[in-house]
């Protein structure tokens, strides 16, 4: 889904990897009762510890198209787990069902920072059996889950940092941000209609209140909504913008570079 963007710039900046050796396994969870399956992603001829990445996808959850996504920013250099924090059984078949599904989780931020914190116990868990470096993680996401992965550093979750493609910003309680322990960088669309400007310079505010806080907040002109999605074709609403696609995901290598000290 986003190869024809997303492996040339990632050649530039992580490791080649063999296709052949990748490898894609179930991993299933339990929270509060319900059962999650998630997909670890990772190359399985690679001998030394790697940082683990949690990837939560858009408001379609666990699909191929995140789980391809998740391959290329795995390559040899990370473990990645395509995170569900639907349950098992959730699994939206058009954007009608996929809003119901992310409506219920957005609609309860403990909740959501919660299934975001045992699917990030979940990578951890079944990594260790590939190589994990548990003290490297970070956990990137897209639209629905830019906004989850921001939820979860503000839970106080220790991470190297997290990267929110074109997620929502806002948050019931800003203050909670005094919780957040790793980088923050957020890619964001200057003309998302999703994301109102008065919510960004909310989000700024929030992350200004906190000094101590390592972030970053990148206003990619011209692209709206799903930018880094070769599938958005809403035009001025929900739209693939090439240049800043590529550029966004530069921005999140060097990111890892930083974080992980490679």
């Amino acid at each position: 889904m986003f190869s024809r963007f997303l492996l040339p710039c990632l050649l530039i900046l992580l490791p080649t990897f063999v296709e052949a050796a990748m490898v894609e396994e179930r991993v299933k969870h339990v929270h509060e009762g319900i059962s999650f399956e998630s997909v670890l992603i990772y190359e399985d001829t690679v001998t030394i510890a790697r940082p683990a990445v949690l990837m939560v996808p858009n408001w379609m959850g666990v699909t191929p198209q995140a789980i391809a996504q998740a391959r290329q920013v795995a390559g040899s250099a990370y473990v990645v787990l395509v995170a569900d924090l639907y349950g098992e059984g959730v699994r939206p078949k058009n954007p009608v069902e996929a809003q119901q599904a992310a409506t219920f989780v957005r609609s309860d931020r403990l909740l959501m920072r919660a299934r975001a914190n045992n699917a990030l116990d979940a990578l951890l868990a079944a990594g260790q059996k590939v190589g994990v470096d548990a003290t490297r993680t970070a956990a990137i996401g897209f639209c629905f889950g830019g906004g989850a992965v921001l939820e979860l550093a503000r839970s106080g979750r220790k991470l190297g940092g997290v990267v929110s493609f074109h997620g929502n910003l806002d948050t019931p309680n800003p203050a909670d941000a005094a919780q957040i322990k790793g980088s923050v960088l957020v890619l964001h669309g200057a003309d998302d209609p999703y994301v109102p400007e008065s919510q960004v310079q909310a989000f700024a505010a929030e992350m200004k209140a906190q000094p101590q806080l390592d972030w970053q907040l990148v206003q990619l002109g011209g692209a709206v909504h799903s930018f880094t999605d070769p599938e958005a074709n809403t035009p001025g609403r929900a739209q693939y913008h090439a240049r800043s696609a590529q550029r966004a995901f530069a921005w999140m290598g060097q990111f890892f570079a930083e974080i992980f000290k490679q």
